[in-house]
């Protein structure tokens, strides 16, 4: 079976859609992506209604990680933000993570708490101390298909040569993925992709409105990138589509306009499952298992 790891040593690049639930990571599936990205900014988005700023802890996400890996087998990488602690906490939540079915687990060198890192204020740890989680988490993995991807946000703080010097590190410390946020330009992304990419497989982060210039993933692999992330695009696409749903029943005090830009009860059933489920509980139903009476 083709892993993940083996795709990221292939010439295309791999998009991973960010998902929060077992029906967005189901329809993305379905949709074909190769890969998904279980974004802890979409499930502070939708679970919690609040901002990304570490308030989403290790097990609401490892919660929401069981639950998907039920309803798909698609390779999912994990958002663990800063490890939920310090190197033994990253070891507990890696191992945890990978039981509930991650393929990737994802590391950042932010301070807690946390923050998206395309918000402004954030702070970090030291370069040594990101080094022993990475290492941790090496460690800690029982797979050497659970890749580690280890991000740091340092151009924000520190600037940009810091962030390459810090990456560097990182990638020395093991890391199977590097994950350089908030690039600027594309100038600053070939520059990273340039100094890493014959090394390390490496990851850009697509946000709409966020820091980084928005670019497709051909425009991507074509700089040097080998895995493409959209981790909050979803929600962002829901949000509007939900402004707009609610306002039309506000007003209008029935679904009947908008049902054209709706599935209805029969085709949401279709594409949960739901025949298929209910044919399989038949297989299972009490009368079949009743002892003849004499």
């Amino acid at each position: 079976m083709t892993t993940l790891r083996d795709r990221l040593r292939g010439d295309e690049v791999i998009i991973a859609p960010g998902v929060y639930d077992g029906l967005s990571a189901l329809v993305a599936s379905q949709a074909g992506f190769e890969a998904l990205y279980l974004s802890g900014a979409s499930i502070a988005y939708t679970r919690f209604g609040r901002s990304d700023i570490g308030l989403v802890s290790m097990t609401e996400v490892a919660d929401t990680l069981g639950a998907i890996r039920e309803r798909v087998e698609t390779p999912i990488i994990v958002d663990a933000d800063t490890g939920f602690g310090n190197a033994l906490n990253v070891q507990r939540t890696v191992r945890l993570f990978e039981r509930n079915g991650a393929t990737g687990i994802q590391l950042e060198d932010q301070a807690s708490p946390k923050r998206c890192g395309h918000l402004d204020g954030k702070s970090l740890v030291p370069t040594a101390e990101m080094v022993g989680k990475i290492r941790a988490a090496l460690d800690a993995r029982r797979s050497e298909e659970t890749l580690i991807v280890a991000r740091t946000d340092a151009i924000a703080v520190e600037g940009f040569e810091a962030a390459l010097e810090r990456a560097g590190r990182y990638m020395e410390a093991g890391c199977d993925v590097l994950f350089v946020e908030a690039p600027r330009n594309v100038e600053e992304m070939r520059q990273v992709t340039s100094r890493f990419g014959s090394r390390v497989p490496l990851l850009a982060n697509m946000v709409e409105g966020g820091k980084t210039p928005l670019l497709s993933a051909s425009e991507l692999g074509e700089i040097g990138y080998k895995l493409v992330i959209f981790p909050g695009g979803l929600p962002r696409a829901l949000a509007h589509c939900m402004s707009g749903y609610f306002a039309s029943l506000k007003q209008h005090g029935t679904t009947a306009p908008y049902r054209e830009r709706m599935l209805d009860f029969a085709a949401l059933n279709a594409l949960i499952g739901t025949p298929e489920l209910l044919e399989r509980g038949r297989a299972y139903d009490p009368s079949r298992f009743e002892e003849d009476k004499p």
